[in-house]
């Protein structure tokens, strides 16, 4: 018989790895602590890249794929660096890929747990909180869970996220910390009427707003075409301008260390929070006020900012890890999720390639070691240039933006 893979945790990673080991025939198990699959919705878009769209187009089923594109904004995916004052420093042109899984999307997270839940309902038992494993006699791992139950597997993967349980128990050592950089985001609705009060680059693609000082703000639009599905994949599940998974919006977020924020900061309310970055930025244009301004206070949200610690090469057992759980990064880079994805991806070939299992999880792990401490590291170094730097700085990285924008060649050295 074939092996019983156990997943912890519902997240994007640990479904879509789901997804592929259920479309290849496999035995698993989906243990997710929520109670009901609309306990923990995430209210704002996510980016979903090459990689990560290629993951999905794997591991799902073909009716899955589609639902995934049909449901994805119509947004340009051109991205511009402007100054506090609306000044375009550069924009880098993001031709559209003629095969979507090469492409770059724009989706509601709310979208995207839909259609990764579709079909799942004999897979994903929710309210299965893990506790802590036992490995038996006979290689196989017990888990337990708080309700008091216990369930026996032969893989185990770890996909309960930054705080993993998992991991905390089988590489203690794995560290994941604060950045002290914190940021605050809104959803600024987008309707045909609040498209004329802000610049047209600000609903075209997204942006990164580079200011003098130690702070940054960056948007991007979420667009949906005229079709918006009124039940089932793409539709609202819970009311509130948060949740509203039909309507259009510009994301921003608003980020900098955590010493330039009042001190009650995690206690503010959404209008409170809203009304603090209207004062930090109150001297910026006034369209990139208008974003904050203009958004219902409910969709505004605090999120502090944490990352792994890369660690050294373990081990590898019938116990392995993805996305989060194992190198968690800051929203910077905007490839979080899309690392997960390419886990989600390669551990899904590994383990329905037919080797041994602890060795097709080896080769896993060596790769997924690479390219997921390189984001972390990639992505720790874009959140210090996101917030940090001394105005000497800002000005000669805003003059190096300048330059490439007159000469083509050099833009596209750098930023193809």
């Amino acid at each position: 018989m074939r092996p019983h893979i156990a997943i912890i945790g519902g997240g994007i990673g640990g479904l879509c790895l789901a997804q592929g080991l259920k479309k290849a025939g496999h035995r698993v198990t989906v243990y997710e602590r929520d109670r009901t699959s609309g306990d923990r919705l995430q209210g704002y878009r996510v980016h979903i890249d090459p990689n990560g769209a290629r993951a999905l187009r794997d591991c799902l089923p073909g009716h899955l794929w589609q639902a995934f594109l049909d449901t994805a904004g119509v947004s340009g995916q051109d991205f511009g660096f402007l100054t506090e004052r609306m000044e375009r420093l550069l924009l880098i042109e993001t031709a559209k890929a003629a095969d979507p899984a090469d492409d770059h999307h724009s989706v509601s997270r709310i979208t995207l747990r839909q259609v990764l839940l579709s079909g799942m309902e004999d897979v994903v038992r929710f309210g299965k909180t893990f506790e802590r494993y036992e490995r038996l006699a006979d290689g196989r791992v017990r888990l337990f869970f708080e309700d008091g139950t216990s369930e026996t597997a032969d893989i185990v993967v770890a996909a309960d996220g930054g705080n993993s349980r998992v991991r905390k128990q089988y590489l203690p050592h794995a560290q994941r910390v604060d950045t002290h950089i914190t940021t605050i985001a809104g959803k600024f609705p987008l309707t045909p009427q609040t498209k004329r009060l802000v610049a047209d680059r600000l609903v075209a693609g997204p942006n990164s707003v580079i200011p003098p000082v130690g702070m940054g703000l960056f948007c991007a639009p979420h667009e949906l075409g005229d079709d918006v599905p009124r039940a089932g994949i793409g539709s609202t599940e819970q009311a509130g301008a948060l949740m509203d998974n039909t309507g259009s919006y510009v994301l921003w977020a608003f980020g900098a260390t955590i010493d330039r924020f009042p001190p009650d900061i995690s206690e503010m309310s959404g209008k409170q929070l809203k009304d603090t970055v209207v004062r930090m930025i109150q001297t910026w244009h006034p369209d990139l006020r208008k974003l904050v301004e203009l958004s219902h206070p409910d969709t505004v949200s605090l999120l502090p900012i944490r990352t792994s610690i890369p660690i050294e090469p373990w081990q590898a057992s019938n116990i392995t890890l993805l996305g989060d759980a194992i190198h968690s990064m800051t929203p910077m880079r905007g490839i979080g999720a899309n690392t997960a994805l390419r886990d989600a991806r390669l551990l899904c070939q590994a383990l329905t390639s037919g080797q041994d299992p602890v060795r097709a999880i080896a080769g896993y792990e060596e790769r997924m070691r690479e390219y997921g401490f390189a984001a972390v590291r990639d992505s720790m170094k874009a959140s210090e240039q996101f917030v940090g730097g001394s105005r000497l700085a800002r000005m000669g990285f805003k003059t190096f933006l300048r330059v490439a924008q007159r000469f083509p060649r050099l833009k596209a050295k750098v930023f193809s």
